[in-house]
């Protein structure tokens, strides 16, 4: 439960409040139901695996992404991550403070930076993803394990449909 009311509740009094009107209650739980759930998973992964390492969701992203495509422009880690790039300068100053990473000019282009994970942020996510991982089998355990691609699947449309419009 993410506030004082339960889903089956908030659902229930949504339902009530608005019967008057000519909504498509469907679609509607359909999208409230998947920021909830991006918000309960999220908030899981800070508290079960990010916080002992001093991470805040946001911190994780921005090492995934160049852990995963470095050496990669700042621009391209806000991209990814969706967040502005006023909230990955104070991000990425918080992980090169800490030695994580580090930011260099580009030799191609003076106005671009790229970024690089150091020997300490790379140990950090080598040992950081495998527990991350294992809190992401736990959490897409209430699926059926059959059902889990076509779950998937339908999340990337949804992604996909709204990133495109």
């Amino acid at each position: 439960m993410a506030g004082q009311h339960t889903l089956a509740e908030t659902e229930r009094q949504v339902s009530e409040r608005l019967a008057h009107m000519n909504l498509d209650f469907q679609a509607m739980a359909v999208t409230s139901n998947l920021f909830r759930a991006a918000s309960a998973v999220r908030n899981h992964l800070e508290r079960t695996v990010l916080s002992a390492s001093g991470l805040s969701w946001t911190a994780f992203v921005v090492l995934w992404v160049t852990w995963i495509w470095e050496p990669i422009e700042t621009r391209q880690i806000a991209d990814e991550g969706g967040f502005s790039k006023a909230t990955l300068t104070g991000v990425l100053n918080t992980l090169e403070g800490r030695g994580y990473l580090t930011r260099e000019k580009s030799k191609d282009d003076g106005r671009l930076v790229l970024v690089s994970l150091t020997d300490s942020g790379r140990k950090l996510m080598d040992g950081l993803f495998p527990e991350f991982n294992k809190q992401e089998q736990k959490i897409s355990s209430v699926v059926d394990e059959k059902n889990q691609t076509l779950f998937a699947d339908m999340l990337r449309a949804v992604t996909a449909f709204t990133e495109a419009q």
